[in-house]
């Protein structure tokens, strides 16, 4: 397989996790990342394309190949306007998958967040419920759905609470079993190996993967895919 993927939010956790398993990937020929202002990494098989994701649809044309991975995503913290939220969280993500589809792109996988649900009450999880229901009408061959839990993940902008619960909950997992398995808290580098491993699957139809099924596919990877 020479994959070419598409990458959207390569500047966050899960996405930087992802760029560097997708370049040293025998199986992914090209990599093509669109970001707002070009990373500090070259590689051969790495493009970088700086966009204005408000005007994505001028760039059309670059968003073709077999794979688009979408790791968009803000905090309340860093965007407190919800108008603007939902402008991450909702419109770009959508906007990529449609004109990817338009393009012959046969696979869209999506992070989303555990608890997802387009009915709930609070913004941030009906947000994501909402773009996971709404992706789902795009005519891609497959949708994967991830929906970690709390990321275990080494932040520039790491703030005294998140680390703070990143210790609590390293007491807490191992108690979180049967249906309460799927809070526990995940690392980025798992979410991304999940994602590569389900990407090197070819199977139709919509997936959504919760927080221990993702644990789960990460561990596969590492015997099937390595």
């Amino acid at each position: 397989m020479n994959k070419k993927a598409i990458l959207l939010g390569a500047s966050g956790a899960i996405g930087n996790s992802l760029l560097l398993l997708l370049l040293e990937n025998k199986y992914y020929a090209e990599v093509l990342i669109l970001v707002r202002k070009e990373l500090k990494i070259q590689h051969p098989k790495l493009k970088q394309l700086a966009i204005d994701f408000d005007k994505i649809s001028d760039y059309a044309g670059e968003i073709s190949g077999d794979v688009v991975f979408c790791c968009l995503g803000t905090t309340k913290n860093k965007t407190p306007n919800e108008q603007q939220y939902r402008k991450i969280d909702y419109q770009y993500p959508l906007e990529a998958a449609g004109i990817a589809a338009r393009n012959g792109v046969q696979s869209y996988h999506l992070v989303s967040s555990i608890g997802a649900d387009k009915n709930s009450s609070v913004f941030y999880t009906r947000t994501k419920g909402e773009v996971e229901c709404d992706l789902q009408a795009i005519p891609f061959k497959n949708i994967h759905i991830y929906r970690p839990s709390l990321l275990d993940a080494t932040r520039k902008d790491k703030r005294f609470m998140e680390g703070s619960i990143s210790i609590i909950m390293q007491v807490v997992n191992p108690i979180l079993i049967g249906k309460w398995r799927k809070y526990r808290s995940i690392k980025v580098e798992n979410v991304a190996r999940a994602m590569v491993r389900a990407s090197l699957e070819d199977y139709p139809g919509v997936y959504i993967h919760e927080s221990d099924e993702i644990q789960k596919m990460s561990d596969a990877e590492v015997v099937n895919f390595s």
